[in-house]
């Protein structure tokens, strides 16, 4: 087990090592998403081997998951962070909101805690949130409060370039935006 739970801390590492301050559509966010491809497809047979049961280990697993493109790799990477919160493991209670709102919003629903920012092609925002989720169940989650979270979408703002070659589920949102006037 040890080599399974070591090999997969290692992807990781190697994922933490990416500069993912890359804009989207461009030749390098495109290569960086072919890298988190491979390391998500790594992961997975490692897992298929044997799965995981150290909760650094389940947690390596839930951030190379939750950097995925599809929204089951997102719930994925929620209920592999949530095992490791349970275990004590306290990174992945943060983990664990942050890639559960990432599978509501690839599934173009709001999220529950407000852990994602996004471009909108004007500026950068959180996407929708559940308005009735509070402040107190995101610090449960060590989620800062909602305020913060709009506060450091702000400080993202800078000029946008084209959207055009985004993930079609930001597409989809970015019409929806300007349909209601937000863009």
């Amino acid at each position: 087990m040890a080599g399974v739970e070591q090999a997969l801390i290692e992807l990781l590492r190697l994922d933490q090592s990416e500069n993912r301050n890359l804009v989207a559509g461009t030749d390098a966010y495109r290569a960086l998403r072919d890298r988190d491809r491979a390391r998500r497809e790594r992961a997975q047979a490692l897992m298929a081997q044997e799965y995981p049961s150290s909760p650094e280990a389940l947690y390596a697993a839930a951030w190379l998951f939750n950097h995925g493109d599809e929204a089951a790799e997102a719930r994925t990477a929620h209920e592999l962070a949530r095992l490791a919160a349970e275990l004590g493991h306290r990174p992945a209670r943060w983990l664990a909101a942050a890639a559960l709102d990432r599978s509501l919003m690839y599934s173009g629903l709001p999220q529950k805690y407000g852990t994602n920012i996004v471009p909108d092609g004007v500026r950068h925002r959180v996407w929708e949130v559940d308005p009735a989720t509070t402040d107190a169940e995101r610090a449960a989650w060590d989620v800062p409060p909602l305020a913060e979270m709009q506060a450091r979408a702000v400080a993202l703002n800078q000029p946008m370039p084209p959207m055009d070659s985004a993930p079609e589920w930001l597409l989809s949102a970015l019409k929806r935006w300007r349909n209601e006037g937000a863009v």
